[in-house]
């Protein structure tokens, strides 16, 4: 893997020797470094927090990571990206990783290009087998992304990043009032300010995939609150190469997480994907010259419980009307659709009635409404002109 610049005698924690970037996100930069006490290469996490945090969310963060690296540590999964250490320099928590020699998801995809459905199907085996692993020890990665997926020249993929992490037996340190998370890959339950379950896992997962396979995410907009809206009121952007991947993604993308799927049934069929690639293995198109366009909303965010809630309700509101509507016209299509045959004279009559309603509200009201309004003016032009006379 490519490095940064060196930064000679920078050493972190008295043992860890920095050598180069590996890489950075939202969250922190990743540095590659020397053990000097095993004589080994580490990854080291150095964590930064978002400028938009304030003291006590960046109290919380401190915790989370602290506690990352123990609930990691519990892990035993060949596709866990496997966590050594944590030390403390200049009061921010620096994580020890296992080097994995690979590039993240969204690295390869900025470079080389959306995956074709066999290659995202083995890194969604993978992905799923280090979720299925952190669900049994009753832990929610909840921030699951191209950008936490690490994948080998051998095409197998690792889970990294429990930073946002929650499990079952902690007490919960979410800030008060603030809920965090990288809005394309947030389930609607998570946006709804729901408290997270393995399915919003499940739900992360179905979105990485489609980004793999397309591309682009599911609900590609410009701005966060832009993208949270579609995630709780649309439906994803129609599939155009996923191929026989497009049922397990409709599957683990459905908003209800009762009826989502489920890590088994995603198995399953990402297998059955596969074992049988032929069907959807397509020549893919040329890759266009440049730097490739980075899909919005993969950063982690601090969302205001307050603005989800409110999100919540507007979504639930438009989807409301929208359903009235369509009762209302499916009533109406209905009811003609059993209204008895008319004779010619009595739809002369309705037809007339119509038209008749029609001129009522628009000739005949507004001619009133106007020539009420013309008199007013005048009786108000009339007392003006009199007042003048009269002052005069």
């Amino acid at each position: 893997m490519t490095t940064g610049p060196r930064e000679d005698e920078r050493v972190v924690g008295g043992r860890y020797e920095i050598a180069g970037e590996l890489g950075r996100g939202g969250m922190g930069v990743v540095w590659l470094a020397t053990d000097r006490v095993l004589h080994r290469e580490v990854a080291l996490k150095e964590i930064t927090y978002p400028v938009h945090l304030t003291d006590a969310e960046r109290a919380v963060l401190r915790e989370r990571t602290l506690r990352e690296a123990r609930a990691a540590a519990r892990l035993e999964d060949p596709h866990v990206v496997a966590i050594h250490d944590v030390v403390e320099e200049d009061g921010r928590p620096w994580l020890v990783m296992e080097h994995v020699r690979s590039r993240s998801l969204q690295r390869i995809l900025e470079e080389d290009g959306p995956l074709s459905p066999a290659q995202t199907a083995r890194i969604g085996l993978d992905v799923l087998s280090a979720i299925e692993v952190a669900h049994a020890a009753g832990m929610v990665h909840r921030d699951v992304k191209p950008a936490n997926v690490l994948v080998s020249e051998d095409g197998h993929a690792r889970l990294t990043d429990f930073g946002i992490a929650t499990t079952t037996e902690d007490s919960s340190l979410t800030a008060q009032g603030a809920v965090l998370g990288s809005p394309s890959y947030m389930a609607p339950e998570r946006a709804h300010s729901e408290p997270p379950t393995p399915a919003v896992d499940l739900w992360s997962l179905g979105a990485t995939l489609y980004t793999a396979v397309e591309g682009r995410t599911p609900f590609d907009r410009p701005e966060s609150m832009a993208i949270l809206l579609a995630v709780v009121g649309e439906e994803p952007a129609p599939m155009v190469a996923a191929g026989p991947l497009e049922p397990v993604l409709r599957g683990l993308l459905t908003k209800d997480p009762a009826s989502r799927t489920t890590a088994a049934q995603a198995r399953e069929q990402l297998a059955a994907v596969l074992a049988d690639p032929a069907p959807a293995e397509a020549p893919a198109p040329a890759a266009p010259a440049g730097p490739r366009s980075v899909p919005h909303g993969g950063d982690v965010q601090r969302f205001d419980v307050a603005d989800l809630l409110s999100l919540a309700s507007s979504s639930k509101a438009v989807l409301g009307t929208v359903v009235r509507d369509v009762r209302s016209q499916a009533r109406e299509v209905t009811g003609r659709r059993h209204d008895p045959a008319l004779s010619r004279r009595e739809r002369r009559a309705a037809a007339k009635q119509r038209r008749f309603r029609f001129k009522r509200r628009w000739v005949v009201v507004p001619v009133v409404l106007l020539t009420l309004l013309a008199v007013v003016l005048l009786g108000a032009l009339a007392l003006l002109v009199t007042g003048v006379i009269e002052l005069s």
